[in-house]
């Protein structure tokens, strides 16, 4: 196949070039509960409910060599965060928050990603590629006020794959990542002066919650 019957034939040839994104996320926390009692019970913590949130980037990306580039991808996510509590004993689980056994964790993370894209080589119009890198997030979605409040910042890892899809005057590129959280997000009791004495059980119960989140995208450059 000769670069004149391909779309875009040269696009892969820039040493720079940008683009935007945009897609759908599921956020998640993996949890390690305490196992502590609290007030005489003690208490489990699980991720429940996936929620569909919204995200929307902006990409730069550097041709490092003719399968390797390298990539900055600023994205702002929007979503939430459902966690259910289970008492051991069986007994209902309350609190003044009006949720009994739900906290739910409002999110919004500006992630500051820097990955490297290793694609195979270009068949006709598509060119499939895996992804991996890392990078720092900032949650600017916390509420002091609910029962759990997360830390702001983050450090995470994330790899995927996606396809490039050659239009007329631009790429099409649906991607796949997966993102894990390295830091413990949970803001201790001890730094919730504010929160409620019958909500506290909600963060004592819990040890560590480690970011997750699965990304589906349309980049487009």
């Amino acid at each position: 196949m000769t670069r004149a019957q391909m779309n875009n034939p040269y696009v892969d040839d820039k040493l720079i070039h940008f683009g935007f994104s945009l897609g759908m996320n599921l956020m998640a926390f993996g949890v390690t509960d305490t196992q502590d009692s609290i007030n005489g019970e003690v208490y489990h913590a699980r991720v429940s409910t996936l929620m569909p949130g919204f995200s929307v980037g902006f990409i730069t990306d550097l041709r490092l060599c003719r399968h390797l580039n390298l990539r900055f991808t600023p994205t702002l996510h929007f979503g939430q965060k459902t966690i259910t509590y289970k008492s051991a004993s069986g007994n209902p689980v309350k609190g003044s928050s009006g949720n009994g056994n739900k906290a739910e964790v409002l999110s919004l993370p500006l992630s500051l990603p820097l990955y490297l894209k290793w694609s195979a080589e270009r068949e006709k119009n598509y060119r499939p590629y895996l992804i991996f890198g890392g990078g720092a997030a900032f949650d600017f979605g916390g509420q002091k006020e609910r029962p759990i409040y997360q830390q702001r910042w983050d450090y995470f890892i994330s790899f995927g794959f996606g396809c490039d899809f050659y239009l007329r005057w631009f790429k099409l590129c649906p991607e796949i990542k997966y993102q894990i959280g390295f830091k413990n997000a949970l803001t201790p009791i001890e730094q919730r002066p504010q929160l409620a004495a019958e909500d506290e059980f909600y963060t004592r119960a819990i040890k560590r919650l480690s970011n997750q989140m699965l990304t589906i995208s349309f980049n487009f450059e």
